[in-house]
């Protein structure tokens, strides 16, 4: 407080921005140092191959280019880490589920979440107490500011996983159907997923990666079980899950995989024409609130307008 009551707001300023261009360079010089060069990820990539996780199927290239970044976030977020494994394995599935399947993406995303704090209530913090010193709003301003920063990549999250989860449901029946005349036609399981890959990457990009990711984990000598059980569950959509369920007792008692994919895909668009029912149904609900709010005003002067027009100057001349 004195030393708020000995400088101003016009002296104090210049020094934060200051500090911030300084501390922003030094950690961008240090993200930049941090990096390892394209000679030493080859070589390491040689040495020590890449798990599953951490397998970029658009291209580990592009991954490796932000790799200081990443560690210095998983670094941040490494003290948030929450010591109960249930709690690590529903991040972890969150994040899969919003195409983040490394083994560091669950502390990059708390680092992430320490690094928007500190951004929101460090400028919140010396604004309002250099504004109004400690008072109870200044307070609240600040406590508000800090708590969107913190949960605002708990709500970028949500949002990716919601996005990607429609994207998967909506291309979902044509890779469906075409994965029943693939197999229908004499192709495996594995030959059917590289063949719907190979015909949907172009308008199915999120699905096609996951069908891709499947296949690799199959050419690799997993079990075709674990296989399934992990595409359900990486993706997260309903729908991905009972397939993959139904692929499995196929698999575990020797039925037709082709009778067990046509009954599948008469049951999810049996679904959606029932969903298509609903929202239909909830059409005449959903438009009271704007016909009441927008256009039943907008009539209303229309049409009674000019009566009360009227009405008002007749009463005018006969008083």
């Amino acid at each position: 407080m004195e030393l708020f009551a000995i400088f101003t707001a016009e002296e104090l300023a210049p020094v934060f921005v200051f500090a911030a261009i300084v501390a922003g360079t030094f950690w961008v010089l240090s993200a930049i140092s941090g990096r390892n060069s394209h000679a030493e990820e080859r070589l390491e990539r040689i040495g020590r191959p890449k798990s599953l996780l951490d397998i970029d199927i658009n291209g580990p290239e592009s991954r490796q280019r932000f790799a200081g970044l990443r560690d210095m976030f998983s670094n941040l977020g490494g003290s948030m880490e929450s010591q109960s494994e249930l709690e690590k394995n529903t991040l972890r599935v969150k994040l899969a589920n919003a195409g983040f399947r490394s083994e560091q993406a669950a502390s990059v995303y708390l680092g992430l979440r320490v690094v928007c704090l500190v951004g929101f209530l460090l400028p919140a913090l010396f604004f309002f107490l250099l504004k109004d010193g400690f008072t109870l709003k200044s307070m609240e301003w600040t406590v508000f500011l800090g708590g969107m920063g913190f949960y605002l990549p708990k709500a970028t999250l949500w949002y990716m996983v919601s996005t990607r989860q429609k994207e998967i449901f909506l291309t979902l029946p044509d890779a469906l159907d075409l994965l029943v005349v693939c197999v229908e036609s004499g192709l495996g399981l594995d030959a059917a997923l590289r063949k719907v890959t190979d015909e949907m990457k172009g308008h199915a990009k999120i699905l096609c990666e996951e069908f891709q990711l499947a296949n690799l984990q199959l050419q690799m000598g997993r079990p075709r079980r674990e296989v399934l059980h992990d595409l359900g569950v990486r993706t997260g959509v309903d729908d991905v899950r009972s397939l993959a369920a139904i692929l499995i007792q196929a698999d575990r008692f020797g039925s037709s995989i082709a009778q067990a994919l046509r009954v599948q895909s008469d049951s999810m668009r049996v679904r959606r024409r029932q969903l298509a029912e609903e929202k239909a149904a909830k059409t005449a609900v959903q438009l009271i609130f704007p016909l009441v709010l927008f256009i039943f005003p907008a009539i209303f002067v229309v049409l009674v307008g000019p009566a009360a027009i009227q009405i008002s100057r007749n009463l005018l001349k006969s008083g």
